[in-house]
């Protein structure tokens, strides 16, 4: 859709002539010969620019930018002025206007500065995009802190939901950073279990050792510096739930009375003889493959079959693309917060970055970048300098590059083929991406013998 650029000018000369050069440059140019004109085709066509003379009859360009800053704070005004009154131009711009162009208007700096607003305009108008869907999103959500429209965050979410009532173990996979600690949190908040304890261990972190008393508990003398009986988790957890998380990480002789407490609910503490009943829900997780983990003899298939009764599998972060920029700026808002800045988004160079790279960290690497970046803008805009070197070279990653002298048919082959490899070989994706259909798409591949 072309740009809409409002002129308003009482000189017929410069309207027209005005309007022209716009147009050549690509844009829909509508003018007014007053203020009052002008305000009229503003609130019934709506602009995206308004280029203003301040001397107009009926109403004064300097009404019209008030009128327009109280109603349209987002459109943006070029004030036209003549060289004796730059004064009046200067507080215009204290009153809101963008820029100001001196009679004779020199055409390249009009264009220049036309790009330059309407490339800010843009940006504005996609990060309000983001807000308002991110606001909607989470709306409908029934658990606002996973955030995702794409199919497969849906599709976990609706999982979560079905086995959140049940008493059954779960297992939690997927990549290290792509949240699974909140998945748990899900389950536990749609369970019957939500107000009884929910009692976290963070098994990577402690020896085997220790770990073993921090789950069990311990009695007085058991072993040195154990100076008084201890309750362990599952005993805190009674009634409760139990979040195992990096469950790959435990020992052998762990994962026996872990078992144990699985099949038959009950445990003794560390050095101990009288058993303890237990209800508790275990929920674990692991960014390990603990089948190939049993193959390798270092985790119990007897526990894993146990601990798999539901298996939720965390899609990584490069798998759910379209999530991205949703995240990226509820990062944004909360570091805003935390950090009393006011940015309000980021620039297209910068949302092509984030959108380009792989993110191997997944959401903790997503929401590290973002906090740096909120850290490091200067700025209202978080631009791609502002962003951690990593991501800031993924920037032209997406690029298609066709060298000077190349034919229609070699340019045409070059962006399909681009952009097929862009969308990760997926056709459809391919087709909607460039705006064609299915069919054309895979005629030429097939002409490419793709």
């Amino acid at each position: 859709m072309k740009r809409r650029i409002l002129i308003a000018d009482d000189e017929i000369n410069i309207r027209n002539g005005l309007a022209a050069a716009v147009e050549s440059e690509g844009y829909e140019a509508v003018t007014a010969e007053n203020g009052l004109s002008a305000w009229n085709l503003i609130q019934t066509q709506g602009a995206d620019l308004l280029i203003t003379d301040l001397r107009m009859p009926l109403m004064t360009g300097s009404e019209l930018l008030e009128k327009v800053y109280a109603s349209y704070p987002t459109l943006p005004v070029v004030v036209l002025t003549g060289h004796g009154s730059i004064e009046d131009a200067v507080k215009a711009m204290q009153n809101g206007a963008v820029d100001f162009l001196t009679k004779p208007v020199n055409l390249d700096h009009l264009f220049v500065l036309i790009k330059k607003t309407l490339r800010g305009r843009d940006i504005e108008e996609k990060n309000l995009e983001l807000q308002r869907e991110l606001d909607s999103l989470k709306k409908k959500s029934t658990y606002s802190s996973i955030i995702g429209k794409s199919k497969k965050v849906q599709d976990l979410l609706e999982t979560i939901s079905q086995v959140a009532a049940t008493k059954a173990s779960v297992l939690i996979t997927g990549e290290s950073g792509v949240g699974k600690e909140l998945v748990a949190d899900a389950i536990v908040n749609f369970s019957d279990r939500k107000d009884k304890p929910f009692v976290k261990v963070h098994c990577a972190a402690l020896n085997s050792n220790l770990l073993e008393s921090e789950l069990f508990g311990h009695v007085k003398g058991a072993f040195t510096g154990a100076v008084a009986d201890k309750k362990g988790r599952f005993e805190q957890a009674d009634g409760g739930t139990i979040f195992l998380d990096e469950i790959g990480e435990i020992d052998k002789s762990t994962q026996i009375k872990l078992l144990r407490v699985l099949q038959e609910h009950e445990f003794e503490k560390v050095g101990g003889e009288k058993t303890i009943k237990t209800d508790v829900r275990v929920i674990a997780a692991t960014n390990r493959d603990l089948e190939q983990e049993i193959k390798n003899g270092n985790f119990r298939e007897d526990l894993y079959y146990r601990l798999n009764v539901v298996n939720l599998k965390v899609p990584p972060l490069r798998d759910r693309k379209e999530d991205i920029f949703l995240l990226a700026t509820h990062f944004l808002n909360q570091f805003c917060e935390e950090n009393n800045k006011k940015i309000e988004g980021f620039s297209n160079n910068a949302l092509s970055a984030v959108n380009n790279y792989d993110w191997p960290g997944n959401i903790r690497e997503l929401r590290n970048c973002i906090e740096s970046a909120v850290v490091m803008c200067r700025g209202t805009v978080i631009d791609i300098n502002d962003l951690p070197p990593a991501v800031s070279r993924a920037a032209n990653a997406g690029d298609i590059v066709i060298p000077l002298g190349s034919t229609m048919d070699e340019a045409e082959k070059k962006i399909i083929l681009g952009t097929l490899n862009y969308c990760k070989g997926n056709k459809s994706k391919t087709a909607d991406v460039l705006k064609l259909g299915r069919k054309t798409v895979l005629r030429k591949l097939a002409e490419y013998e793709q």
